[in-house]
């Protein structure tokens, strides 16, 4: 139970957005959609959502978190803006609830309410955020690279928060920062450089490969609650004297690698914390001996979803030299990848021939210094899973859907199961991603292999929209996501019978159910017996309430309805049958 996150921007001049059009237009969304009666135009829904849609893309990425910082006054008014289309929604909502609104119209109201309220909630609680936490990590004035580190740094830590309902007990990113223009050889740099060699890259450790300079932060705790571990990790970037200098340099340009993790191989431990490097014996012992340029061979890092079950064998077929103290499966991966680099293979080539021999379901994401602006990507096996993220300007990458959607919904899932050979499965199967980020946001910027290096070329066929987004998954001020689960039931149940079960001035209620709730020619064939199933379909949480509705119905049915409840999974792999019209 791990997560992955990287961000890999685009380097780009900051081209600022221009904010009080984007008021206005949501200022005028709203006096439409609130009319001149006591109940907001419902009518004027869709055109409301499609103005907040489009204000929320406009505000993403580095030229929106720019404009943003730049004009505090201007996004003040954008939130309030906000907070009024919601006041709105809340308004439209009540009326459904009191029967206000036509009863054919329910649905298509309910939709257009998600609809509205999804990109207000970003634009607030997304666009907004992302900029206050800019200044958090950065400062109310941050120089270019520390404007974009500090914005693929904050969106990162943002996606671990999520990602750590799948595994909390350590955590640990990587800044690998190019174009510092600092001197690694000066008195100042030097001093600060000899604090942070860390032999086992625990936390704080700074590495200078290929004159860039590498930060690692790591939180490691058996005992803890949700949002501890990305607060260490915080703390320990705001209190980084040396990262402000190297991101004080106009040229500055930052790679950001993180994880997160249930220990399943190795103890809990900053040693043992994602992301691991490619550091042997040989570089540990020269960092002890007060080297600050350990890293003699060709510095990579990497993170793993999963277990690579022969690294034992691995380890001993290369005769690697690890570190006593490291006992995670994933260190094997940087160095055998560093091992490939020194042989002289190209990047793509040694990371592909370090991820092949490896067993067992992996997801992994690498990077190596000799190729900054380059993400390495492997996903074998059926238990992981990998999604890269096409944001405006970057590359997001997250091993959950719910890890990217803050900044975009398209993306690409790595398939990890289906050969492309299937004469060949074993050696076909498993997908490697390189990722550019000179083409950082764009399917231009990933080229794709199978196992065996066959080229496997993207389209826009590839690129799939998430549905969810950052208000179905935020967990509030909930200390676990099951309480708020449980806390939203009622509310959920409530919405779902708004506008169709309504309260009497007697206290008593009254069912209103439009005609497509259950279509005449449906009537029909049930009152000619011709439907005499019922399958009441759910997965998950709506299985167990779909248990309660099949047990309503079936005492109504008084025995002339077979009437059952089924998850979806099981409808769809063992109980289609090839006519099903008797079944509603």
């Amino acid at each position: 139970m791990c997560g992955i996150i990287a961000l890999l921007r685009r380097p780009a001049a900051v081209q600022p957005v221009e904010l009080s059009p984007l008021v206005d237009r949501l200022t005028e969304a709203g006096d439409r959609l609130e009319g001149d009666g006591e109940t907001p135009r419902w009518e004027a829904l869709g055109e409301a959502a499609a103005v907040a849609a489009s204000v929320d893309r406009s505000l993403r990425g580095l030229n929106g978190a720019a404009s943003l910082l730049a004009d505090p006054q201007r996004a003040a008014e954008l939130r309030l803006a906000c907070e009024r289309l919601d006041t709105l929604a809340d308004r439209i909502e009540a009326a459904e609830a009191s029967g206000d609104v036509p009863a054919d119209q329910v649905e298509a109201i309910n939709a257009g309410l998600i609809a509205l309220r999804d990109p207000s909630w970003a634009i607030a609680r997304d666009r907004l955020r992302a900029a206050e936490g800019i200044v958090d990590l950065m400062g109310s004035d941050p120089s270019p690279g520390a404007l974009a580190a500090g914005l693929s740094l904050h969106q990162a830590l943002s996606a671990l928060d999520r990602l750590e309902v799948r595994g909390r007990d350590s955590a640990g990113i990587q800044l690998l920062v190019t174009g510092h223009d600092l001197d690694l050889d000066s008195s100042p740099v030097r001093a600060l450089l000899e604090e942070r060699r860390m032999p086992l890259f625990g936390s704080g450790a700074v590495r200078t490969p290929e004159g860039a300079l590498s930060f690692v932060y790591k939180a490691a705790a058996e005992i803890g609650e949700l949002g501890d571990n990305t607060a260490s990790l915080r703390a320990a970037v705001l209190e980084d004297e040396l990262l402000r200098l190297a991101l004080e340099s106009p040229n500055a340009w930052t790679m950001v690698l993180g994880h997160t993790r249930w220990a399943s191989v190795g103890i809990i431990s900053e040693a043992n914390a994602h992301p691991q490097s490619s550091e042997e014996l040989a570089a540990v012992a020269a960092l002890r001996a007060g080297s600050n340029r350990g890293d003699v061979t060709p510095f990579t890092t990497a993170v793993l979803n999963g277990d690579v079950d022969n690294q034992a064998d691995l380890a001993a077929a290369e005769n690697l030299e690890l570190p006593a103290e490291v006992t995670t499966d994933a260190k094997v991966i940087p160095v055998l990848w560093s091992r490939r680099l020194a042989e002289g293979m190209v990047s793509q080539t040694a990371f592909r021939n370090t991820v092949a021999p490896m067993e067992g379901s992996v997801a992994i994401a690498g990077h190596s210094a000799g190729q900054p602006d380059e993400l390495m990507l492997a996903l074998r096996g059926s238990g992981q899973a990998l999604y890269v993220g096409l944001a405006d300007d970057a590359f997001v990458i997250a091993s959950e859907p719910y890890g990217i959607v803050e900044e975009t919904a398209r993306y690409v899932r790595m398939d990890g199961e289906t050969p492309s050979d299937p004469a060949n499965a074993n050696a076909t199967r498993g997908q490697i991603m390189r990722l550019n980020a000179a083409a950082a946001g764009s399917i231009d910027g990933i080229t794709r292999w199978s196992y065996d290096g066959t080229e496997l070329p993207l389209s826009e066929a590839d690129v799939v929209t998430a549905e969810v987004t950052t208000r179905d998954i935020d967990r509030g001020d909930h200390p676990h996501f099951l309480l708020k689960e449980l806390g939203d039931a009622p509310s959920s149940f409530a919405k779902t019978l708004r506008g169709k079960l309504l309260e009497r001035t007697d206290g008593g209620h009254d069912v209103r159910l439009p005609a497509a709730s259950l279509p005449e020619d449906v009537r029909g064939l049930l009152r000619a017996g011709t439907i005499d199933r019922v399958q009441v379909i759910g997965q998950g949480t709506a299985a167990v309430a779909g248990q309660s509705a099949a047990a309503v119905l079936d005492e109504l049915a008084a025995g002339q309805l077979d009437i059952d409840p089924i998850t979806a999974t099981e409808l769809s792999g063992f109980a289609l049958r090839a006519d099903m019209s008797d079944t509603l």
